[in-house]
């Protein structure tokens, strides 16, 4: 559970615990993330990395990356890949892709969405959005009078 104490270590330990199940044990997990989880907008470098390409630099050390090679080369062999370490490492970045799912709850509402979109393309660009429901008309009225408000429109009158 994240609380105001969850910091960026905390969130790095959780995704490499993540990626271990994801990409090493080859197991289906999904990531709940909700907006007012983010107690460092630094988390969102590490979010959208991950939503970008699947590496997020320097989750982990160059001895935890050989561990993570050597346990994932008997499968990578098995699948006719060979066993470089590069190969290796790809294999598993492809399964935690394959297998790491991330659920991103934010409310479209006000500018941080948008701020963050513009900073983070991947929250925007490696996403499906979905609103759940259709907007209410009422939303939908006040959304399009706040932006003519200030626009002079002509009238019957003025036609």
């Amino acid at each position: 559970m994240i609380s105001s104490t969850y910091g960026l270590n905390d969130l790095k330990a959780d995704l490499q615990s993540f990626y271990m199940k994801a990409g090493v044990k080859d197991e289906g997990l999904m990531f709940l993330f909700t907006e007012g989880q983010i107690t460092n907008e630094r988390f969102l470098v590490s979010i959208n990395d991950l939503l970008s390409s699947g590496e997020i630099a320097d989750l982990f050390a160059a001895e935890d990356e050989d561990g993570i090679i050597n346990s994932v080369r008997p499968a990578c062999k098995s699948e006719g890949l060979g066993d470089a370490n590069d190969v290796c490492y790809k294999f598993f970045i492809d399964r935690v892709k394959k297998n790491l799912h991330m659920s991103l709850c934010f409310s479209p509402v006000g500018d941080a969405f948008r701020n963050r979109a513009k900073k983070f393309p991947a929250l925007i660009s490696s996403t499906v959005i979905d609103w759940f429901y259709a907007w209410p008309e009422d939303a939908l009225l006040s959304v399009a009078a706040k932006f003519v408000a200030d626009v002079e429109m002509a009238t019957p009158e003025t036609r």
